[in-house]
C-alpha cells in the first residue's frame, strides 16, 4: 500500500504554513541556548522558575540513579513503585494540601487517565473551550456527553448543567490556559458546578510553581479548598524542572485511579532518578520566592515595554505572554525575523489555536535578566514595526 496520499497531505500542510518542525536543542533549558548549531536567546521554554538545568536537582538526578537506577522496570502495581516515587507523591500531597497525589508519566497521561477512569457514557463532561488537548481528548475517550462551554463563562456553563441529567458531571478546565496565559475564573466556576453537584477538575499545569503562596497554583491564587475542586492535576516538566504530572484529590479519588485509570495501570513508572531529582526541584519551588518575584518583575518590565512600543499584547498576568498575530505565514515570517537575530520565539498555530489566531508564545522564566529583555523588546520592535530602540 502506498502512502502517496499521506504525503500530498504533508505537502499541503507546508503549503498553508501548518507544518511542523522538530528543532533540535544542543544545550540544556536555560535563556541562552544552542539550536540547530545557532546560538539564541529563548523566549520559548516552560521552564518558568529555571530549575530545569539547577545543580541540585542534577546533583539529584545522579544521586537518584546511583540509589535505585535508571528505570522504573515495570509499572508501578507491578514492582515499579519506588520509595522515590512513593516520598514525592507524599510531599506533593502535604504541599497541594490534599489527603493523597497519585505520579502520572505525563501531564497528558493524567488528565486522560483521569478523566477515562471517572466517566462513562451515562455521565457528562463539561470543558472549557480552550482547555488543552489532553482534557479534550480524555473527554472524548470516555465516552461520556460531551459539551463545550464558552470560555470562563459561568452563565453558560449553568445553561448546560442545567440541561444534563447525566449520573455523573464533570467540569473540567485549565488553571491557567497555555496558549492565551490568562487565569481561569474559577470561583465562579466552582460555585456553578457546586449548585448543580457537579465535581471539578482543574489542570493546573501553568500555574503549578508560579503563582499562589508558595507556588501552590491557581486553586491556592482563589483560595478555593478541596471540597470546591476535588480532581487537582499538576505537572512537573514546566515549574518544577523535570517531568511527568500528578492528581491529587481525596483518598477513593486515588484508589479509584489506581485500580481504573488505564493510562497509571499499563504502563512502566518514571524513572525514579526523576522523581528524586523532582523532590528538590519541588522544595526549590516553595522555599525560592525570589524566583517568583523576578518572573512578576518580568512581566510587568516586559507589558509596560510592549505597552511602549505599541506592540500587542493578550491580557494575559502570567509568564506565557502572547502576541496575536493572525495569519500562520505571518506569525511564521515574524518567528523566521526573529530568530535571524538570534531571539528564538516558536509561532503557534491552528489546530493549537483557531484558524485566524496564530500568534508569537512569549515565555518568560526567572533566569531571564533585564538585559536579555531589552534585547527581545528590540529584536520585536525592529522586526514588527521595522525599527530598532537604539537606531
Amino acid at each position: 500500500m502506498s502512502f502517496d496520499q499521506l504525503h500530498a497531505e504533508l505537502q499541503a500542510r507546508k503549503a498553508q504554513s501548518l507544518y511542523r518542525q522538530r528543532r533540535i536543542l544542543q544545550s540544556p533549558q536555560a535563556p541562552e541556548v544552542m539550536v540547530d548549531g545557532q546560538a539564541c536567546l529563548a523566549f520559548c521554554s516552560n521552564d518558568y522558575l529555571g530549575l530545569a538545568n539547577h545543580p541540585q536537582v542534577i546533583a539529584a538526578l545522579k544521586e537518584g540513579a546511583d540509589r535505585y537506577g535508571v528505570g522504573g522496570g515495570a509499572s508501578h502495581l507491578v514492582n515499579g513503585h519506588s520509595q522515590a516515587h512513593h516520598a514525592l507523591e507524599e510531599e506533593l500531597a502535604d504541599f497541594t494540601g490534599r489527603p493523597r497525589a497519585l505520579l502520572f508519566s505525563t501531564g497528558y497521561m493524567a488528565n486522560m487517565g483521569a478523566i477515562t477512569a471517572l466517566l462513562d457514557k451515562r455521565d457528562g463532561i463539561f470543558q472549557d473551550r480552550l482547555n488543552h488537548a489532553s482534557l479534550l481528548d480524555g473527554g472524548l475517550l470516555s465516552g461520556a456527553r460531551f459539551q463545550r462551554f464558552l470560555h470562563n463563562d459561568a452563565d453558560n456553563l449553568n445553561t448546560r448543567l442545567q440541561r444534563s441529567e447525566a449520573r455523573r458531571k464533570l467540569v473540567v478546565c485549565d488553571g491557567v490556559f497555555s496558549m492565551d496565559g490568562d487565569l481561569a475564573e474559577l470561583p465562579s466556576l466552582c460555585a456553578t458546578a457546586a449548585e448543580h453537584r457537579a465535581w471539578m477538575m482543574v489542570d493546573d499545569a501553568h500555574g503549578f510553581g508560579c503563582i499562589g503562596t508558595q507556588g501552590r497554583g491557581t486553586v491556592d491564587h482563589f483560595s478555593l479548598s478541596s471540597d470546591q475542586v476535588q480532581l487537582l492535576v499538576g505537572t512537573l516538566g514546566k515549574a518544577c524542572g523535570t517531568s511527568g504530572a500528578f492528581v491529587a484529590g481525596s483518598d477513593d479519588l486515588i484508589e479509584t485511579l489506581i485500580q481504573h485509570a488505564r493510562t497509571y495501570i499499563y504502563t512502566t513508572s518514571m524513572s525514579p532518578a526523576v522523581a528524586s531529582a523532582t523532590r528538590v526541584g519541588l522544595k526549590l519551588l516553595q522555599q525560592d520566592e525570589w524566583r517568583r518575584d523576578k518572573l512578576q518583575h518580568l512581566i510587568q518590565r516586559f507589558r509596560q515595554g510592549c505597552q511602549q512600543l505599541g506592540l500587542p499584547l493578550m491580557p494575559s498576568p502570567t509568564p506565557i505572554q502572547p502576541m496575536m498575530v493572525g495569519a500562520a505565514d505571518h506569525a511564521m515570517a515574524i518567528s523566521a525575523a526573529l530568530e535571524a537575530q538570534g531571539i528564538y520565539i516558536g509561532a503557534i498555530r491552528p489546530p493549537t489555536v483557531p484558524k485566524g489566531a496564530a500568534r508569537l508564545r512569549v515565555t518568560l522564566s526567572a533566569s531571564h535578566t533585564d538585559a536579555q529583555l531589552d534585547r527581545l523588546l528590540d529584536a520585536l520592535e525592529d522586526v514588527m514595526l521595522g525599527k530598532g530602540r537604539h537606531n
